[in-house]
């Protein structure tokens, strides 16, 4: 008898960028996607419909369109809201009133920057199956620890640990002011719903 042939993976099931049966399970409820996704340096919110030919994205935004509204984007937690929070209101803008969080193979931390996403997008309006235990509070979204953080730091110390913000003449002491005009600016240019 014949040795049974051996069967070869997906590529990106193999490389463990996508989880398959995860993404199945997602598909079949048939409602788009709230894609979340980090690296070190940046955060991308996508709005995705799937399609069989390959997956069609309504909405793309990552933490570098937040300089437009006065904010650096960054792969934290107040960023992570302002990009999810952007991504959701021009969803809404085009018809989209609803999604569930496609976290890909990320590990899921309550309170982290994937919920911090997720709460935006939910503050910007779209309905997202979720649980309020996972969210971050609002004083963690608007950069209050941050703000703290620097606070008690020496001019010295400010200096080396928040140069990319000084370089932008964002004040880190003042972070929560910068985070309200931000989200105030997305509102101004993307509109009320």
């Amino acid at each position: 008898m014949p040795k049974a042939a051996r069967t070869l993976k997906f590529r990106r099931r193999r490389t463990g960028h996508t989880n398959y049966k995860k993404r199945l399970a997602l598909l079949k409820s048939g409602k788009l996607r709230l894609v979340v996704r980090r690296s070190n340096r940046h955060c991308i919110v996508q709005v995705v419909n799937y399609k069989p030919e390959g997956d069609e994205i309504a909405v793309h935004i990552t933490t570098k369109h937040l300089k437009r509204y006065g904010w650096l984007g960054k792969s934290n937690i107040p960023s992570a809201y302002l990009c999810g929070y952007l991504a959701g209101k021009l969803a809404i803008k085009k018809g989209i009133s609803e999604a569930v969080l496609d976290i890909g193979i990320l590990t899921p931390i309550h309170k982290g920057v994937i919920f911090a996403a997720l709460k935006g997008a939910l503050d910007a309006g779209l309905k997202i199956p979720h649980s309020e235990e996972a969210l971050p509070s609002e004083d963690k979204v608007s950069g209050k620890h941050i703000e703290d953080y620097a606070k008690m730091l020496s001019d010295d110390e400010l200096n080396k640990r928040f140069s990319e913000y000084l370089k932008e003449n964002i004040e880190p002491r003042k972070l929560t002011e910068v985070f309200a005009k931000a989200k105030e600016a997305i509102e101004k240019e993307v509109g009320r719903e």
